[in-house]
C-alpha cells in the first residue's frame, strides 16, 4: 500500500495568538506526530499566521489548493482550523472529493476516508457554524444597545478630521480644515465634481492618502459625525466630541445633496439632525 502523502495546514488568528494550545509550533508538533504515528509523509506545510478562517482569503491556504498534485491527505489539528465558515467548509469539501483527497482533523479523530468520517464532520462544522453565528448576533446586539445610548465610540477608524486618543474622536487640524473647506464649498454651491476636482488640484487626499471622487466627497459631507453625532446601522445619536460643522451647515449640505442630480452610487438615505 502506498504511503499517504500529507498536506500539514496549520493558522492562527490574531485572537488566537493569547490562547494556549493553538500556537503554530504547538500545532506542527502535534501534526508531525499524528503522521508518524500512521506512518504517513509529510509532503508539505502550509501556515497562514495572522489570518481568520472565516474566508478563504489565505495565502498559504490558497497556495496548499493549488499545490495539491503534491498530496493525498489534509491535515489539521482542529476543523476550525481550515475553515470557520459552514459553506466554505463544504465548497472545500466537495473539491477535495472530485481532486480524490482525504481530509483529516487529528485532535477530533475524523477521517473522510469514512463514510463515518464524512458524516460526522459534517454534522460538527454545523454545530461550528452556529457557534459562530450566534457570537456575530450577540456581538451586534451589544454594537446596537451602545449605539443607542452610547457612550463613546463604536470601534471604526477615525474619519478624515479626527484622530483617536483615550477612545475618544479629537479633531486633527491639518485635516479638520479641509473638512470645514468642503463644506463651505458645497454651500457656495459647487458640486462634488468640482469640490473633487479643487481638492485634488491643491494636492489633499484622503484619509488614506488616495485621490478625491465625488463618491467620497459625498461621504464626507453625508457623515453626521462631522456634526457632532455618530451613526451606526440606522442608529444615529448625539455624541460628546468636538463638532467639525455646526447641525445648521449639516442639514443645509444635506437639502443642497438631496436637491441636486447625484451619482447612484453616492445615494443614501436623508440625514436630519437636531441641534
Amino acid at each position: 500500500m502506498p504511503t499517504v502523502r500529507v498536506a500539514i495546514y496549520t493558522r492562527v488568528s490574531t485572537e488566537d495568538q493569547a490562547k494556549q494550545g493553538f500556537s503554530l509550533e504547538a500545532q506542527r508538533e502535534r501534526l508531525e506526530a499524528y503522521c508518524l504515528a500512521r506512518d504517513w509523509s509529510v509532503a508539505a506545510k502550509y501556515i497562514d499566521d495572522g489570518h481568520s478562517g472565516r474566508n478563504v482569503r489565505r495565502p498559504a491556504y490558497q497556495r496548499m489548493m493549488a499545490e495539491r498534485d503534491q498530496w493525498d491527505a489534509l491535515l489539521v489539528i482542529k476543523m476550525d482550523r481550515i475553515h470557520r465558515n459552514s459553506r466554505n467548509f463544504m465548497e472545500m469539501m466537495e473539491n477535495l472529493r472530485e481532486w480524490g483527497k482525504d481530509f483529516v482533523s487529528a485532535s477530533e479523530s475524523l477521517d473522510t476516508s469514512t463514510a463515518m468520517g464524512r458524516f460526522v464532520m459534517d454534522i460538527i462544522q454545523r454545530i461550528a457554524q452556529l457557534e459562530s453565528e450566534q457570537i456575530g448576533e450577540r456581538v451586534y446586539m451589544g454594537m446596537s444597545q451602545k449605539a443607542k445610548v452610547g457612550p463613546g465610540i463604536l470601534g471604526f477608524h477615525p474619519p478624515l478630521g479626527y484622530e483617536l486618543t483615550g477612545g475618544r474622536l479629537v479633531p486633527n487640524a491639518a485635516e479638520a480644515e479641509v473638512v470645514r473647506e468642503m463644506f463651505m464649498l458645497c454651500l457656495d454651491g459647487r458640486t462634488l465634481e468640482e469640490i473633487a476636482s479643487d481638492l485634488n488640484a491643491a494636492g489633499q487626499t484622503t484619509k488614506r492618502d488616495t485621490a478625491w471622487t465625488p463618491v467620497k466627497v459625498h461621504r464626507i459631507l453625508h457623515n453626521p459625525v462631522y456634526a457632532g453625532h455618530l451613526r451606526w446601522d440606522g442608529f444615529v445619536r448625539k455624541s460628546d466630541h468636538e463638532p467639525l460643522v455646526t447641525v445648521d451647515a449639516f442639514n443645509a449640505v444635506q437639502g443642497l445633496l438631496r436637491s441636486r442630480a447625484l451619482l447612484s452610487t453616492a445615494r443614501s438615505p436623508p440625514v436630519h439632525l437636531e441641534a
